[in-house]
């Protein structure tokens, strides 16, 4: 028997009490949690799976749920929605959290709470459920969103709160006659047009080179073409709207980027993340499309933007980066940072052309109307209206103060000498 899932109420002894809208990925933990739900909480399930470009067959996710015994199921497409609303503010904030991670799962969250609320209104719910453990970061970002949009609904996390472990939720699965696929069993997968995140299994040892079968979206640079490909992206107002000369909605854009980026090996991410409980993880994630959109934006940002906006827009954007990661989408402050990001953006115009090669990702050229880089003031072969001879009274005051501290330093230390 499996400590602490296993129902201990007679079948037929239950008394519906409650009515739950539960986050549904299809997955091991959320297929568990439907009966778990209706065995432990004496509850209606609702389920709700919320389309932003997992690349998952959702009528397959709707049959399972049904043959679940769900009270109803919802699917809902929010892939434009996502990609318009969410993706877009991240790529105008150079959203990389820790340098490395462009928070593809952490951007998904808040929006699926939006979906769920509406539902859970029109359905009189009781409650709001998600499969997150109390290990992780999405605990944080479902239940803050869950408080701040619904604060009289309970929310509910079994696999935290029950301290269900991966190893108990298989045997549940194997018991109830849950299916579950070999991916699952192997590893946690989560998806969004904005990345793939992988973990579990030997993915928990960081010493150890993650295997090929971790990887969907990305081909393996040694596989990778032999010829680079060159893509050019235009920006107006801080977000792409073409690829290659040709102008694209947002979704259809980061699709075609991903497809692309990814036969060339890009955008494979293995690095050490801090999460907001304190923990270190290796994460694994797959981001084509991210990884070189973030790139090009942050590069012709520093051709448009002047030197004091861009070092300020740094702190700022690592600000609302850390917001949308660590749950707090629906803070106030994220508008207020959002209001100077999209001021910046105005001149953020042009055109950016990257090479992708064998896993690499190189900024090729960059061009803008808005453009603050002047060849003529660079250039070491003419006479221009750069006069040198005043960098040397410039160096002379940039450097005053370091100066003076080194010497009134070396006079401390000669006194010390002589004593």
């Amino acid at each position: 028997m499996v400590s602490g899932i296993i129902s201990t109420k007679k079948q037929g002894e239950q008394k519906i009490t409650e009515k739950i809208v539960l986050a549904y990925s299809g997955g091991l933990d959320t297929s568990v949690l439907i009966k778990w739900l209706q065995e432990n909480f004496n509850a209606e399930v609702i389920s709700v799976t919320v389309d932003v470009g997992q690349k998952e067959d959702l009528n397959e996710i709707e049959k399972k749920a049904k043959k679940l015994g769900v009270l109803k199921h919802y699917s809902i497409d929010a892939k434009k929605n996502f990609a318009k609303n969410f993706v877009f503010p991240a790529i105008k904030a150079n959203a990389l959290y820790e340098g490395k991670y462009p928070i593809s799962t952490s951007l998904s969250r808040p929006l699926i709470v939006e979906e769920m609320v509406k539902i859970a209104k029109e359905n009189n719910a009781t409650g709001l459920a998600h499969g997150c453990t109390g290990k992780g970061n999405d605990q944080v970002r479902f239940d803050v969103s869950f408080a701040s949009l619904a604060p009289d609904l309970k929310m509910i996390a079994p696999v935290r709160d029950w301290k269900l472990t991966r190893k108990e939720e298989l045997e549940y699965a194997n018991k109830r006659g849950i299916y579950v696929s070999n991916a699952a069993k192997k590893y946690s997968i989560d998806q969004s047009i904005w990345g793939r995140s992988i973990e579990c299994g030997i993915l928990e040892d960081p010493d150890k080179e993650p295997p090929e079968d971790v990887f969907e979206w990305t081909t393996t640079p040694e596989k990778a073409p032999n010829t680079p490909q060159y893509v050019s992206i235009k920006f107006q107002n801080g977000v792409p709207i073409s690829l290659n000369d040709k102008d694209m909605e947002p979704l259809y854009l980061i699709k075609m980027l991903n497809e692309i980026a990814g036969k060339h090996g890009v955008g494979r991410i293995d690095h050490i993340e801090d999460r907001l409980v304190g923990i270190k993880s290796r994460e694994i994630y797959e981001c084509p499309a991210a990884t070189v959109l973030l790139e090009a934006h942050k590069d012709l940002e520093k051709l448009v933007l002047t030197r004091h906006e861009v070092f300020f827009k740094q702190n700022i954007d690592s600000k609302w980066t850390f917001l949308a990661y660590a749950g707090l989408w629906n803070d106030p402050l994220r508008e207020d940072l959002e209001a100077f990001i999209n001021k910046s953006q105005e001149k953020v115009n042009g055109t950016v052309r990257l090479k992708l090669f064998k896993g690499g990702l190189q900024v090729v050229g960059r061009s803008s109307n808005f453009s603050l880089y002047d060849k003529n003031l660079v250039n070491y072969d003419i006479k221009t209206g750069f006069n040198q001879s005043y960098s040397k009274g410039f160096i002379e005051l940039w450097g005053l103060q370091t100066k003076m501290a080194n010497l009134l330093k070396q006079k401390i230390k000669d006194q010390e000498v002589a004593e």
